[in-house]
C-alpha cells in the first residue's frame, strides 16, 4: 500500500472552508427555459461522452427504459416525450455515466485525510468507484479487497455481536424494490430492526400524520388529478430545482383554468413562472405564469396558515350554510368534525398572523380561491412542511383543510407528499421501517419460515445516537450518503468513528466514505443505467415505486464502467448468505440470479402485488391500490380523522434566528453536480447564507461580508463560520443556507414530535458579522 508524500493531515469531517469566487445576479422569476437545455447537454456530454450520454438520455424515464436516480416524480402514463426528463436529472444521468473512475491506483494516491481536505464537488467529479475497497485498523490509505473477502469481513463483525441489535442496517431511496425487500428479510434473518432510512429524514411526518388521520402514508393522487385541479397549494417546495418535471403538471393545469397558490418563505423562480424547454416560446424564455397568489409565510409558520385557511372557509360557510364544506362527506366519511370545527372558531385571527406572517386579507382571498367551483383542491408539499417540531400538527391542519371540503378521494382533489427520492417510496412498501406492522412480520414468518424480530429497531436519530453511546457498532448503508445526510455533523461523524465496522454500498465517493469506525469498506454497485444480466445472460429489470403509487420496471442498458461492479441485489444475496449461513431459510443467491424470483417472493408476502411479474411487464407498469384514495380509510374508527390541534410555530430567544437549509439548483439531496444556484442568482459558491435585509442591517452585516453562524442547543456548541451574507426577499427572523454545510447546525436532539424527523427546517441560530 502507497504511504503518503507527506504528513497526514486531519480527517475534515465537514467540507472546507473555503470560497469558490461567488458572483451575484438578480434571481430569476421563472424557471427552465433554454440555460436548462444547455446546462444539461452541457453535463451529460462533459462527463458521459456524445455516444454514451446520447445512449442514456434516449432511455430515461422511458417505459422501455431505466427510471432517473434522481427524484420521485411520475411518469406521465400515456404518451411520454422523447425526453422525458428534467435538468436535474440530465446532471444525475451525467454523474452515473461519467467515464471518470475511482479505482485502486486513485486510493492508493490519495489518503483518506487528503480527500476529506477536499470539497463535496471535488469528491462527486472524480468519477464512479469501480473496485470493492477496505480502509483497515490503522491505515491511511484505502486498498483493493476481492469481494468474497469483503462479505467474509463483515460476516465476521456481524456475527461477533452479542446482540443483533449492535448492527444498524440504513437505506437510501435508489434503493430498487427487488434489492430492499431482499435486504429487509436478511436483516430480520439476522435478528433486528433496525432499518433506519432517509424517509426517517424526510417524509416520515407526512406518513404518520396521513396514516393517522386518512389510513394511508402515501398521496393519494395521481398526474390526471394534478392537472384537472382547480386550485393547488405548493407549500414548503421548490419544484423549479427539486422536482423539476413537476412544472409541466402545473403548467398543464393554469393552462386548464387552476390557480395556483404557492406558500413558501423564499420567492422561488419555479413557482413563479416556467418556459417549457420543450415549447418554442419556453425556448425563448416565455414563461406560463403559475402562482397567482404568493404567500411568503415565516419559516414553521405553515401550521397557523392552515388553521387560518379553515376558519376562512368557516366563516364563508356561515355566509353560505350549505354551500361551502362538505356536509355529507364529513357526515359519511369523517369523524372528530364538531369537535375541531368548535377548536378553529376560536383561534384568534391576531394569532394566524402573528405566527404565519400572512394577513388575514391574504389568507380569507386564498380560501375563497380554495372553494370555487367544485372545490378540487390539491395540496403538494415536501421538507418545508415536514422537518419542524410541530410537523405532523401542521400536516394534521393540512387535512383538516381537505376534510372540511372533501377535497380527497375524487377527481382533481387530494393530498399530495412529493418524495424527493427515487425509490424511497417503494423501499418502505418492500419494509424497510424499523416498526412495520405485525401484519407484515407474521406475513414473512408464515412465508420464510422463521420468527422475526418484533421489537422496534432504530431510526436515523436512535440509530446515532446508538453508536454514539457504544450500543451499535456495525454499520451498514445501501446507498446514500448518511454523514452528510444525518443532522448535526459532528455528532454523527463521532458516532460512527466508534464504530468497529462501517460499510457502504455505493456508485460515487462521497465525504461518508471518509469518517469510518476501525474498518472502512467501500462496496461499489451497478448504476441504474447500466445492463445487468440474469444468470441465464438475459438483460433484466428491477422496479421501483414512484410518488403516486406507481410500479414499473427500470432496466440499464449502458456497458458497466468496470467488470467488478455487482448489482445491489447480488450484494445483499451474498452478504445473507455469508452471514446467515445455515440459519437463512432462503436460497438468497438462487433468488438473485433471476428477479423473476425475487418479484414472486415479494407477491407472496405484501399485499398488493398479485400477479407481480405478469402486471409489471405491462409497459408503464401499474398501480398500488390506494384506500383514501376510493374513501376508504383505514384508521382506528374506519373514517377519516379530524385533529385537533393547538396552534404553535418556533419559538425565538432574543437575538436569535431562524435557519431553514435548502438546495442550490446544481445538487441533488447531498450530491452536489456544480457550484451554481442560478434561479436565486449565485454564482461560483455554496458557502453563504441569505438573509433578511433588516436582520443585516441591525446585526451591521453588510453584502457579502462573512459570517459566523451557532446553535447551542443541548449545552453543545455547533458553530460554522466563513459564510458570506446574501441580502435576499425573506420574512423577518429568517434565514437559508444549503445543506450539508448547514446540517453541522442541527441538534440532534431537535426532532419531530411523533415522527423523530430532524427539524432542518427550523433552527433557531445566532449570527454575527466576522472581521473583515
Amino acid at each position: 500500500m502507497n504511504q503518503p508524500s507527506k504528513p497526514d493531515k486531519e480527517i475534515l469531517v465537514q467540507p472546507p472552508v473555503e470560497h469558490t469566487g461567488i458572483k451575484v445576479s438578480k434571481p430569476k422569476t421563472y424557471a427552465a427555459g433554454l440555460e436548462a437545455v444547455t446546462s444539461s447537454f452541457k453535463h451529460v456530454f462533459g462527463l458521459a461522452g456524445l455516444v454514451r450520454g446520447a445512449k442514456g438520455m434516449i432511455r430515461l424515464n422511458q417505459k422501455n427504459g431505466f427510471d432517473c436516480p434522481s427524484c420521485a416524480w411520475p411518469d406521465p402514463d400515456d404518451h411520454r416525450a422523447k425526453s422525458e426528463f428534467c435538468e436535474n436529472g440530465a446532471k444525475a444521468l451525467a454523474s452515473e455515466t461519467t467515464k471518470r473512475r475511482v479505482d485502486p491506483a486513485f486510493f492508493a494516491k490519495h489518503s483518506v485525510a487528503e480527500m476529506s481536505q477536499q470539497s463535496d464537488y471535488w469528491m462527486e467529479q472524480q468519477g464512479r468507484l469501480t473496485h470493492p475497497v477496505v480502509l483497515r485498523p490503522g491505515a491511511t490509505h484505502y486498498e483493493a479487497i476481492e469481494w468474497d473477502e469483503a462479505f467474509a469481513l463483515l460476516a465476521e463483525s456481524l456475527n461477533e455481536l452479542d446482540d443483533p441489535n449492535e448492527a444498524v442496517f440504513y437505506t437510501s431511496g435508489r434503493t430498487v424494490n427487488e434489492s430492499a425487500f431482499l435486504y429487509g428479510l436478511f436483516v430480520r434473518m439476522f435478528g433486528t430492526n433496525n432499518l433506519p432510512d432517509c424517509s426517517n429524514m424526510c417524509h416520515e411526518s407526512s406518513g404518520a400524520a396521513m396514516t393517522k388521520s386518512v389510513g394511508v402514508g402515501k398521496g393519494t393522487v395521481t398526474l390526471k388529478d394534478i392537472e384537472t385541479a382547480e386550485t393547488l397549494l405548493v407549500v414548503g417546495q421548490n419544484p423549479g430545482t427539486n422536482h423539476p418535471r413537476m412544472l409541466s403538471s402545473l403548467q398543464t393545469a393554469v393552462r386548464g383554468g387552476a390557480e395556483v397558490i404557492a406558500v413558501n418563505p423564499m420567492k422561488e423562480a419555479g413557482l413563479i413562472g416556467f418556459a417549457h424547454p420543450q415549447e418554442m416560446l419556453g425556448m425563448m424564455g416565455v414563461a406560463t405564469p403559475l402562482a397567482t397568489q404568493y404567500l411568503g409565510v415565516k419559516i414553521n409558520g405553515d401550521q397557523a396558515l392552515f388553521q387560518g385557511l379553515s376558519k376562512a372557509v368557516l366563516e364563508l360557510e356561515d355566509e353560505s350554510p350549505g354551500e361551502v364544506i362538505d356536509h355529507s362527506f364529513i357526515e359519511e366519511h369523517t369523524a372528530g368534525s364538531e369537535e375541531f370545527i368548535a377548536h378553529i372558531k376560536t383561534i384568534n385571527w391576531d394569532e394566524v398572523e402573528l405566527r404565519s406572517g400572512i394577513s388575514i386579507e391574504e389568507i380569507r382571498a386564498a380560501a375563497k380561491n380554495i372553494v370555487r367551483g367544485e372545490k378540487k383542491l390539491i395540496t403538494c408539499w415536501a421538507m418545508g412542511l415536514t422537518q419542524h417540531r410541530n410537523s405532523v400538527a401542521t400536516l394534521h391542519d393540512v387535512v383538516n383543510l381537505h376534510l372540511l371540503l372533501g377535497a380527497i378521494g375524487r377527481p382533481g382533489a387530494g393530498l399530495c407528499p412529493v418524495r424527493g427520492h427515487s425509490n424511497v417510496q417503494g423501499d418502505r412498501t418492500m419494509g424497510i421501517f424499523e416498526k412495520m406492522p405485525e401484519s407484515f412480520h407474521d406475513r414473512i414468518d408464515s412465508v420464510f419460515q422463521f420468527n422475526s424480530p418484533r421489537a422496534v429497531g432504530y431510526d436515523v436519530v436512535n440509530s446515532i445516537l446508538a453508536m454514539h453511546e457504544g450500543k451499535a457498532s456495525v454499520f451498514f448503508a445501501m446507498g446514500g450518503n448518511f454523514l452528510q445526510a444525518s443532522p448535526d455533523t459532528d455528532f454523527t461523524a463521532e458516532a460512527l468513528q466508534k464504530c468497529k465496522v462501517t460499510a457502504h454500498v455505493a456508485t460515487k465517493l462521497n465525504r461518508g466514505h471518509l469518517v469510518t469506525g476501525e474498518t472502512g469498506l467501500i462496496l461499489p454497485c451497478l448504476g441504474r443505467s447500466e445492463a445487468d444480466h440474469a444468470e441465464s445472460g438475459e438483460l433484466q429489470f428491477a422496479t421501483v415505486e414512484n410518488s403516486m403509487g406507481v410500479i414499473h420496471q427500470t432496466q440499464g442498458t449502458l456497458d458497466p464502467i468496470s467488470d467488478q461492479l455487482l448489482s445491489e441485489i447480488e450484494i445483499v444475496a451474498r452478504l445473507a448468505e455469508a452471514t446467515l449461513g445455515e440459519k437463512a431459510t432462503l436460497d438468497y443467491r438462487h433468488a438473485a440470479r433471476d428477479y423473476d424470483r425475487v418479484r414472486d417472493l415479494i407477491e407472496k408476502t405484501i399485499p398488493g402485488f398479485e400477479n407481480f411479474n405478469e402486471r409489471v411487464r405491462v409497459p408503464g407498469g401499474f398501480y398500488l391500490y390506494n384506500g383514501a384514495a376510493n374513501r376508504e380509510f383505514e384508521t382506528e374508527s374506519g373514517k377519516a380523522e379530524f385533529s385537533t390541534e393547538e396552534m404553535s410555530s418556533v419559538d425565538l430567544e432574543e437575538g436569535e434566528l431562524v435557519l431553514m437549509t435548502i438546495r442550490s439548483h446544481d445538487q441533488f439531496n447531498t450530491t452536489v453536480y456544480g457550484l451554481h444556484d442560478r434561479y436565486r442568482g449565485i454564482h461560483n459558491e455554496r458557502r453563504i447564507v441569505f438573509m433578511n435585509t433588516e436582520d443585516m442591517a441591525e446585526r451591521g452585516i453588510k453584502p457579502l461580508q462573512k459570517v459566523t453562524v451557532s446553535n447551542h442547543s443541548g449545552g453543545r456548541d455547533r458553530v460554522v463560520s466563513g459564510f458570506l451574507a446574501i441580502p435576499y426577499e425573506l420574512p423577518r427572523s429568517a434565514v437559508a443556507g444549503y445543506f450539508p454545510e448547514l446540517n453541522a447546525l442541527v441538534p440532534i436532539d431537535s426532532v419531530a414530535a411523533i415522527s423523530n424527523t430532524p427539524t432542518s427546517k427550523s433552527i433557531p441560530v445566532q449570527i454575527a458579522a466576522e472581521a473583515e
